[in-house]
């Protein structure tokens, strides 16, 4: 069979990158799709960047939704059409149902889940399609020795899951996949400015303060920003000073729930395995790496070596790419 492109998937609760073979990323989108019910079926009539813009801004009529829940299709028409709209554009809109795809799914996702991305992507108009799992994905793609016999332990922070997965031989040993990651996150930072300050602010508002204030660790330099939500007490705009103390406080029982899935899926490592951990240390990917000091919080509670994988958001879709190219 003649494949006229080689597309790699990375197919993510917050944004979804596309891997074309010979010319790298060329799709770097948040997984947002708009929605305008007025229409039989609903009408899609924004995807990614300008959908995400209409979020919490939108009249009764358009809602702007994450088509991909947790790792998975949650809404199986918005996913397919943010698909066909994506493989479209990255394939030059011509001979994309001819394409070979590799799509990156959580290591955790049951068959059925699996098969539900499959018939999402093949909706979208491609027939050549294969499954792989996110943390072989990440480790290939941030340079982790994964044919070898040396295990490698790599933890994916992605928006709606977190894996943590130890890697030998090309394949998964053991892994631990929860649904607590960057999505939480915001979550707790909107529920902490709620109940201490009586003040609603958005998601869009509370990933902002993550990116400038959050840490998982004291660093230098530590501020404080000025937050606008609305006041619960009378429904009027409000503007307070949150401090980045303040955030990491928000903060530590998902970072927690994170260390702890790290400790889980080491307890069930074989020795050997452990041991080439021990040595080789931890690797972090996905957005969630790039939580200022959750690095140095997981090495001091684990007492191993961590790293952050160079270009952590990109692993996952960088090792379909090299999975497509070397054919892996």
């Amino acid at each position: 069979m003649l494949f006229s492109q080689d597309i790699g998937i990375d197919l993510g609760t917050a944004n979804t990158l596309v891997f074309v073979k010979g010319k790298g990323i060329v799709i770097r989108e948040p997984s947002v799709v708009a929605i305008d019910q007025r229409f039989n079926p609903p009408r899609v009539v924004a995807v990614g960047s300008q959908a995400k813009e209409m979020i919490g801004r939108t009249p009764g009529s358009v809602v702007a939704l994450h088509p991909i829940q947790n790792g998975v299709v949650a809404d199986f028409d918005a996913t397919a059409e943010m698909l066909r709209r994506y493989i479209k554009k990255a394939s030059g809109g011509s001979l994309f149902n001819r394409a070979r795809i590799m799509v990156c799914v959580p290591s955790g996702v049951t068959e059925f889940e699996r098969r539900a991305v499959n018939d999402a992507v093949k909706s979208a108009g491609a027939k050549y399609i294969s499954i792989i799992e996110s943390p072989l994905a990440s480790a290939i793609g941030a340079s982790l020795p994964v044919t070898g016999a040396t295990g490698s332990m790599i933890v994916d922070i992605g928006g709606g899951t977190s894996e943590v997965a130890v890697i030998a031989l090309k394949d998964i040993v053991t892994s631990l996949s929860i649904k607590t990651a960057g999505d939480d996150m915001d979550e707790a930072i909107i529920n902490y400015v709620k109940r201490k300050y009586s003040i609603l602010i958005g998601e869009r508002t509370a990933e902002d303060i993550k990116i400038k204030l959050g840490s998982a660790f004291e660093y230098e330099e530590e501020g404080a920003m000025n937050v606008k939500g609305r006041n619960l007490v009378d429904g009027l705009p409000l503007n307070i000073e949150i401090t980045s103390q303040e955030i990491r406080e928000a903060l530590s029982d998902t970072v927690q729930q994170i260390v702890d899935a790290i400790r889980t899926t080491l307890e069930n490592t074989p020795p050997e395995l452990a041991a080439d951990i021990m040595d080789n240390g931890i690797t972090l990917c996905g957005g969630g790496a790039l939580l200022r000091g959750l690095d140095k919080l997981i090495e001091q509670e684990l007492n191993i070596p961590v790293e952050i994988a160079d270009n952590p958001i990109d692993c996952a879709v960088d090792g379909t790419g090299v999975c497509l190219e070397k054919k892996l």
